[in-house]
């Protein structure tokens, strides 16, 4: 029987063979093969092709090694582990860092890591809807609250002034998220998001104001770890704004590094042998420090008599604080670009509170860096991304009324292929912000907290706001810098790096945390391996190691397939959508597959390559938002929503094409560098994801935004405040652009009456009238082209102010002094 076998083997040309051998390696590693599978196919192809017995004994040892698990651990996971720690191959993981990857939830970004993402899973998450009593509060109290905004008022006052306080406070404004059995709203995360959202496309301050009470701080950590008689004690009193909340982490040399903290807290009995903290702290960048009721604190505590019995550093700890209490200083404020919310510093020393007020009492203590990761989705997943979502929305609405109603050259500046370019790219972003906006708020609402997720949501939104902010003011040119009651951006504009540093700095953000923790947090086996290293667990660490190296096995096969395929076999849900499902399976497999190619190399010193995992961070970023982007689509599936879903896709793989290509030229490691320089790189530019769009597509966009009423609102006009009093500069822009479509044909009848010199050149309201009078237009095109004029010059008008005479006299002065040492005599200067 063997000697049949082998003549046949013989008989078959060497290339069949070679090549039958290869396809199974292939598919064996596609597929994801398992170790015993690959030892006993290699055997049976010996055997067959006639190897020494010596060799096949030596392969069926090896296999034994490898295979049951006590000899693996033994003879090769144990040294291999010992050889790790002495290399420092792996990162050393603080506490802090540890807390940190260790909080939250894993979520998409954990299919995203896989590189084999079920897309029929993420297409149908589900999301949540607003409940009746959620509508009421918006279409009632928040709309009110809108109207009442007056932002040139805010902004020469300073502050919000008595009348909105009190509205925000009996309408409970600032417990939106705290539960009804202590007197607040109860709403949704969808509905704290909406209001958010709406209250930012009329005012900041306003905005900010709102969301921080509801976003991290005593209430949100209360709700979680707050003692049953804390609870008692202090939600109902914010729900209603008896008690005004700030939360204080960031201090002058401690920002995202809360290790550096130097607030701290020292335990001590005092005279009725009550354990008590005595608190010293210099916080600062504080939002309503200065006119807060009730501080939250996070503090470093220590036990110099051991007094708890737990030793003396016990950690960050986070403690409640009247704003009354002796030691306490408050009454200053920053001036945060000019944007009159209250933020400020404040300073305690010598203040003693009672060990109760640490949130979760004595067995709080040292939980508050936990505490703290594990509450940011409020501020990162729902306040940032809402607010940054509500005035880019916004600022598209009324750019896009400018752009078509003001004329250069005797066209609209919309027809002008470079304002066109801006505006299409407006249009995919702030469709991408809504996308991610829905998509992210929804899985908060099922319980879900995405840690990662909830990084790469308050990045990018900032990011994309800041963006389209700049766009707009490109735009709109002298309109966008002149400051004053008719400009409606550009404070939004001056306020727009505000979003940037909250909630974590972007750089940092981008840098160290959604790559750094994702790859930590979302990845099956790299933090199980670091943290079995640690506990010098043989066990785990084999467990966890074996796993990921038929992970970089599998995903080496599976990133070749793809690449040269294009994806096109995967198998994805049936939709108009289905080349851009193949290609975002593609973009995992190749993200899954070089972050493990980069782990392999950088190991440790990963961490201090940041340009790299800013990089992978932009590729991560680009896929969820994608994902949110296309779960968006299901729900409209229009065919105008194609279009921009279509063009969105574009955009972001080309954004993943241009970031991996930068990974492979940086890439400096040995060998492998040069190799993902000179070949991988020129063959993934012959087979890119995406060029990045084209501008026909940008033309089409921009045309069905500017001439189809029902797509520009359902892009633009959810959920942004669009007042329709008379005198609102918001209403004259909503209404030039729903008459420039009316005013164009008659217009055009007056250009060619006056191309015919049967209409003299006059001003615009003068040739109106004329071509009225002589029959040219009609009595309706007539009276439509009179308000459109009107409206127009409105439009493009903007404010100027008269001349203050001290600021003339001190200008005067100045000016003298200037050429007082002059060869001219000082009277003959001039201004």
């Amino acid at each position: 029987m063997f000697d049949a076998l082998y003549g046949f083997l013989n008989f078959l040309p060497t290339t069949l063979v070679v090549s039958v051998v290869l396809t199974l390696i292939a598919f064996g590693g596609y597929f994801g093969v398992p170790l015993w599978a690959w030892f006993f196919g290699g055997l049976a192809l010996l055997f067959a092709g006639g190897a020494p017995k010596f060799l096949l004994f030596g392969v069926l040892l090896l296999a034994s090694v490898f295979i049951l698990a006590p000899l693996r651990r033994m003879f090769f996971s144990a040294p291999l582990m010992k050889w790790i720690k002495s290399r420092q191959l792996l990162p050393n993981i603080s506490e802090t860092e540890q807390i940190a990857l260790e909080a939250g939830s894993t979520w998409v970004d954990g299919e995203l890591f896989s590189g084999n993402p079920d897309i029929s899973a993420l297409m149908n998450e589900s999301m949540v809807e607003l409940t009746a009593e959620e509508r009421d509060f918006l279409s009632g109290p928040c709309e009110e609250l809108c109207r009442m905004s007056d932002n040139e008022e805010i902004y020469a006052d300073g502050c919000l002034g008595p009348k909105l306080w009190d509205f925000l406070k009996r309408e409970r404004f600032f417990g939106l998220m705290i539960p009804r059995e202590f007197g607040g709203l109860g709403f949704s995360a969808i509905a704290h998001s909406e209001i958010v959202h709406k209250i930012s496309t009329r005012s900041v301050p306003v905005a900010i104001t709102t969301m921080v009470p509801n976003s991290l701080g005593p209430a949100e950590l209360l709700l979680h770890y707050g003692t049953k008689e804390q609870k008692q004690e202090y939600l109902p009193k914010l729900a209603v704004g008896e008690l005004l909340p700030c939360f204080a982490l960031t201090e002058p040399n401690a920002g995202s590094d809360a290790g550096s903290l130097t607030s701290k807290g020292i335990v001590f009995r005092n005279s009725d042998n009550e354990i008590c903290l005595s608190l010293e702290w210099d916080k600062r960048y504080i939002t309503l420090g200065a006119v807060s009721t009730l501080l939250g604190l996070a503090v470093k505590v220590f036990d110099p008599d051991n007094i708890l019995g737990r030793g003396e550093n016990l950690g960050i700890t986070c403690v409640l604080v009247a704003s009354d209490t002796p030691g306490v200083e408050l009454g200053r404020r920053h001036d945060p670009l000019g944007v009159p919310f209250y933020n400020c510093p404040i300073r305690g020393k010598d203040v003693v509170v009672s060990i109760s007020q640490v949130i979760g009492g004595e067995a709080g203590i040292g939980q508050g860096w936990k505490m703290l990761m594990e509450c940011l989705a409020a501020g990162r997943s729902i306040s940032l991304p809402s607010y940054s979502t509500g005035i880019s929305k916004f600022a598209l609405r009324m750019t896009s009324c400018y752009a078509k109603t003001r004329s250069q050259f005797g066209v609209p500046l919309a027809k002008f292929e470079g304002i066109g370019e801006i505006l299409a790219e407006m249009i995919k972003d702030v469709y991408t912000l809504e996308a991610s906006r829905l998509y992210t708020v929804s899985a908060v609402d099922k319980g879900i907290k995405p840690a990662v997720i909830s990084a790469i949501a308050k990045y990018n939104s900032t990011e994309i706001h800041r963006q389209i902010l700049t766009n707009a003011m490109d735009i709109l040119g002298g309109a966008g810098i002149s400051m004053g009651p008719k400009n409606l951006l550009a404070r939004n504009y001056i306020g727009a790096p505000i979003a940037i540093t909250v909630e974590g700095a972007n750089i940092l953000t981008r840098s160290m945390i959604i790559f750094g923790q994702g790859a930590m947090r979302s990845h099956p086996f790299a933090y199980s391996e670091i943290k079995a290293l640690g506990e010098d667990d043989v066990k785990a660490f084999d467990l966890a190691f074996t796993g990921h190296v038929g992970r970089v096995w599998q995903s080496f096969f599976r990133v070749l397939a793809l690449f040269f395929s294009r994806a096109r076999f995967v198998k994805v849900p049936h939709s108009k959508l289905a080349p851009q499902y193949r290609k975002l399976v593609w973009a995992s497999a190749s993200f899954a597959w070089l972050s493990e190619l980069t782990l392999c190399c950088y190991g440790g010193r990963l961490k201090f390559k940041e340009s790299i995992t800013g990089r992978f961070a932009d590729i991560l970023s680009s896929m969820y938002l994608l994902t949110a982007v296309l779960r968006r689509y299901q729900d409209s599936a229009s065919a105008h929503d194609l279009v921009v879903v279509q063009a969105v896709a574009a955009k972001i793989f080309g954004r993943i094409q241009r970031s991996t290509e930068q990974i492979y030229k940086n890439f400096d490691a040995p060998f492998l560098g040069p190799l993902l320089r000179r070949v991988v790189n020129p063959l993934s530019r012959l087979n890119t994801f995406s060029s990045g769009g084209s501008d026909r597509a940008d033309q089409l966009l921009v045309k069905l935004f500017l001439e189809d009423a029902s797509f520009r609102d359902s892009l633009t006009k959810r959920g942004v405040f669009l007042p329709q009093e008379p005198g609102e500069r918001v209403a004259e822009f909503e209404e030039v652009f729903a008459l420039a479509d009316r005013a164009t044909l008659p217009l055009s009848k007056i250009r060619s009456a006056a191309s015919r010199n049967e209409l003299p050149s006059k001003p615009a309201l003068t040739m109106i009238e004329l071509a009225w009078k002589r029959g040219v237009i009609q009595d309706e095109e007539a009276k439509t082209l009179r308000r459109y004029r009107l409206l127009h010059d409105s439009i493009v008008a903007v404010d100027s102010f008269p001349m203050d005479p001290d600021l003339l006299a001190r200008k005067n002065s100045e000016s003298n002094l200037e050429h007082s040492d002059a060869s001219t005599p000082l009277q003959t200067s001039k201004v």
